[in-house]
C-alpha cells in the first residue's frame, strides 16, 4: 500500500488540510460555534466525496461503490465516539476553548494508530483468509450485543488508562491552559489536558477494533479500507461539535449501527457461498442508518 502512488497523494493532501486547520483557521484558542461546527462538518464530507468521485475516475464504478460504502460505514460507527468525547471533557471540565486543540491532537493519534491497525489486518487478511471469518463471528455478536444493551453512565474513575496514568506519570493537579506539557522545578509534567488526550486516543483505538474490520467486508483492497476510515476520522471532530448535545435525541440509532454491523458480519461469512453485490450492501447500510434516524425523530415529535 505505502508504495501506491495514490497513497502518498492522499497522505499529503491530508497533511494540508490539517496544517490549514492548525496554523491558519484555528491558531487561537476558541470555542466552536453551531455555525463553525455546521461548515466545517460539510466541508470535510464534501472533501471526502470529492476524493471519491476522483477514484470513482480513475479507478473504476466498483472502487468508488467500495470507498462511499466504507465511508459511510466508518462515519456512521464513529457517531458513538461523539458521547463519550462529551463524557471525557466533562469529567475533566475542559473549556470550550480548548477542547478544538484536544481533538485536533487526538485526530492525529488517532490516523496512526488507525493506519498501523489497517496495515496489520490487511497483512493477516493476506495471509490468512480465514481471518475474515473471525471478523464476521466478531461483528454480529458485536450487534448482538449492542442491540440488547442497556446503556449507563460512564465511569472513567475505573478506567484503567486513566488509573496508570495517574500512577506512573507526573500530572500536575491544576490546568494549565491549553498546554499539555509543563516544567515546574525543573521537571517536565503533563497537565490534566495530556490526560485527555492520551485518554481520548486509546478510547479511540478501542472502537476502532470493531469499524476497520467492518470495511474489510466491503473491501479488501488496503487503500479504499486506509482513505474511508481517515476520510470519517476527520469529519469526527466537527461533528462532535455539531452532535454533542443532541446525541441522546436519536434513541434509535444504537439499532440502526447495531443492524449495520450483524449484516457486515453475516456477509463476511456467507462470503465463500453468496457475493453481496456491493451496490447492495451501500443500500442496505444506508437504509439501516436512515431507519433508525427517522424513527428517532418521529418519536421525538409524538412524544
Amino acid at each position: 500500500m505505502t508504495s501506491h502512488p495514490w497513497f502518498w497523494l492522499f497522505n499529503a493532501g491530508i497533511l494540508l488540510l490539517l496544517a490549514l486547520d492548525l496554523f491558519v483557521l484555528n491558531r487561537k484558542p476558541q470555542q466552536v460555534t453551531l455555525r463553525k461546527a455546521t461548515l466545517s462538518s460539510l466541508a470535510w464530507v464534501c472533501l471526502s466525496l470529492t476524493f471519491n468521485a476522483a477514484i470513482w475516475r480513475w479507478k473504476g464504478e466498483e472502487k468508488g461503490l467500495e470507498f462511499l460504502t466504507g465511508y459511510l460505514i466508518e462515519y456512521a460507527l464513529s457517531v458513538d465516539n461523539i458521547f463519550l468525547f462529551a463524557v471525557i471533557f466533562s469529567y475533566f471540565r475542559v473549556e470550550p476553548q480548548h477542547q478544538h486543540r484536544v481533538l485536533f491532537w487526538g485526530i492525529i493519534g488517532a490516523l496512526v494508530m488507525r493506519g498501523v491497525m489497517i496495515f496489520i489486518g490487511v497483512e493477516l487478511v493476506i495471509r490468512f483468509s480465514w481471518v475474515l471469518y473471525l471478523f464476521g463471528v466478531f461483528l454480529f455478536v458485536t450487534g448482538i450485543r449492542m442491540a440488547f444493551s442497556t446503556e449507563g453512565a460512564v465511569d472513567l474513575e475505573k478506567n484503567l488508562v486513566l488509573r496508570l496514568c495517574r500512577r506512573w506519570m507526573r500530572v500536575t493537579p491544576e490546568a494549565h491552559g491549553s498546554r499539555f506539557f509543563i516544567r515546574q522545578a525543573g521537571v517536565w509534567m503533563l497537565t490534566p489536558l495530556a490526560l485527555v488526550l492520551v485518554v481520548i486516543d486509546v478510547m479511540d483505538l478501542i472502537f476502532a477494533v470493531d469499524s476497520i474490520p467492518a470495511v474489510f467486508a466491503i473491501t479488501r483492497d488496503p487503500f479504499i479500507v486506509y482513505s474511508s476510515n481517515i476520510c470519517a476520522i476527520l469529519g469526527l471532530r466537527s461533528l462532535y461539535f455539531l452532535l454533542a448535545h443532541v446525541m441522546q435525541r436519536f434513541v434509535y440509532l444504537k439499532f440502526g449501527l447495531a443492524t449495520v454491523l450483524s449484516f457486515i458480519g453475516v456477509k463476511m461469512l456467507l462470503a465463500g457461498v453468496l457475493e453481496i453485490p456491493i451496490g447492495l450492501s451501500l443500500g442496505i447500510v444506508a437504509v439501516c442508518l436512515l431507519a433508525s434516524i427517522v424513527a428517532s425523530l418521529f418519536t421525538r415529535e409524538t412524544a
